[in-house]
């Protein structure tokens, strides 16, 4: 995984409100982050209170709303998604000084983008998601499917138990860097290499 490296420091003092607003949070956000290139705090060093929920959906098609109002200001989602968090099948948004549960329909970050990079002479699959989290295709962060709502849609894993939906344009370009083949059982299976990583995803 790239990008999780110059963490903002964890013990900046800054001041959150108690009244769980939105833009509140992401003043908190801008201001421990401040001077810092858009990176991933170290959420599992974390040990916050549990502070209850909030309004706010991330819906299946990528959407953010926020009591009742869709998020239009990209760079606000962007903000949120460093601090999201997983726990007991439960998602947060995680601060050093709060931990405030959202609704999440299926997972709440989204591959739109996947190329293949050059990393010391290996070529690798790198994913890059709708919120600029980079992720490069490995034992650690594999490929796979699963069921939502009776569709079979591929997933790559990303961070902190979360995944990233990988989308149709951008699933059918990975497709184009695999081999599609038939196993004996007439299912068709995409085999995709990742440097030394191989990695076989019934489709």
């Amino acid at each position: 995984m790239i990008n999780q490296n110059n963490s903002p420091n964890p013990t900046k003092k800054v001041a959150i409100p108690d009244d769980k607003n939105l833009m509140h949070i992401a003043q908190y956000l801008k201001d421990a982050q401040a001077g810092h290139k858009r990176s991933i705090p170290p959420l599992d060093q974390f040990n916050p209170k549990h502070c209850g929920a909030m309004d706010l959906k991330v819906k299946a098609n990528g959407e953010w709303w926020h009591e009742g109002q869709l998020i239009k200001r990209q760079a606000l989602i962007e903000l949120f998604s460093t601090v999201l968090w997983k726990e007991q099948d439960k998602f947060y948004l995680k601060t050093p000084v709060e931990q405030i549960e959202i609704e999440v329909e299926d997972e709440p970050l989204f591959v739109n983008q996947v190329d293949q990079v050059e990393i010391d002479g290996k070529t690798y699959i790198q994913f890059i998601t709708t919120t600029q989290d980079v992720v490069i295709m490995d034992q650690a962060h594999p490929v796979f499917m699963r069921e939502y709502e009776s569709e079979l849609r591929p997933y790559v894993y990303v961070r902190f138990g979360i995944n990233a939906l990988i989308q149709r344009s951008a699933f059918f370009h990975l497709i184009e860097m695999g081999q599609l083949l038939e196993n004996d059982k007439n299912e068709t299976i995409l085999t995709l290499q990742s440097g030394d990583f191989h990695l076989q995803l019934g489709t």
